[in-house]
């Protein structure tokens, strides 16, 4: 028996890296999900992997409302109902002070809060008494990385709307949570060649207390956690997978002694 038999989950950014890992991990512990992504060639190949049967896939846009309307209408359509959302969508982007663009940091918060935001409003209708709502931060909104101002705004204000999400939804018996992701293998950092990603990892991995950068898998745990009744009495919760990077900084290679 699986932790997620019977439900149904709606997975933005289902199509590659923690949402596809996560869409994987559901389906084998017996739920249906529905996967929305941009990219409608990716999108087609994750559910052929997952299974006509159990997956059905959405091509939307995060940032815009109509498409979170659209996929959880879907959702609900062809499988009866909805019991897990995962607003994993994201974007990252460079947005240095002094020369950025306006449109590129209003881009990263678009998609990152206001797209967060309206995709659980869409499902909303749709969701069940017990249901589970996830959302994803991390852990550089803390970290004070130079250049990441947008990125880290929005994912801090992930952490804020996953309490008020909480509060507003506990009378209905719905629980929101924050999986916080550190750095993790997945597309989110671009292209890199096998050698591109030793040289990235083995960089990150200093600051890293676990020495090394997560798998998608890994943060997929942490989702089928939240969305699973094991966590039937967590609410609101920040709950990080990062190697130790936001709780034990100092416990990191680059500060150990020889």
């Amino acid at each position: 028996m699986g932790k997620l038999d019977g439900k149904v989950a709606l997975i933005t950014g289902g199509n590659s890296g923690i949402g596809l890992a996560a869409a994987r991990l559901f389906v084998s512990e017996g739920a249906k999900v529905v996967i929305t992504g941009r990219n409608a060639a990716t999108l087609e190949a994750a559910v052929r992997e997952l299974g006509n049967e159990s997956a059905l896939a959405v091509q939307a846009d995060a940032a815009d409302p109509d498409s979170s309307a659209k996929a959880a209408a879907a959702a609900a359509e062809r499988f009866g109902r909805l019991d897990i959302v995962y607003a994993n969508a994201g974007i990252s982007g460079s947005t240095p002070l002094g020369s950025t663009e306006l449109s590129v940091f209003e881009e990263v918060l678009r998609v990152n809060v206001t797209g967060v935001f309206f995709t659980v409003q869409a499902a909303l209708p749709y969701l069940q008494h017990g249901a589970s709502v996830i959302l994803t931060g991390s852990v550089l909104a803390g970290a004070g990385r130079p250049g990441g101002s947008a990125y880290a705004a929005s994912k801090g204000a992930i952490s804020s709307m996953t309490k008020v999400l909480a509060a507003e939804l506990s009378p209905k018996g719905i629980r929101v949570n924050n999986v916080v992701p550190g750095a993790t293998r997945t597309p989110i950092w671009g292209q890199y060649t096998p050698e591109g990603w030793a040289q990235l990892e083995a960089g990150m991995s200093r600051s890293i207390p676990l020495n090394r950068l997560g798998e998608p898998e890994e943060i997929a745990k942490v989702a089928l956690f939240l969305a699973s009744d094991d966590s039937s009495f967590i609410q609101g919760a920040d709950i990080s997978a990062d190697g130790g990077a936001g709780a034990a900084p100092l416990g990191a290679p680059i500060y150990r002694q020889a």
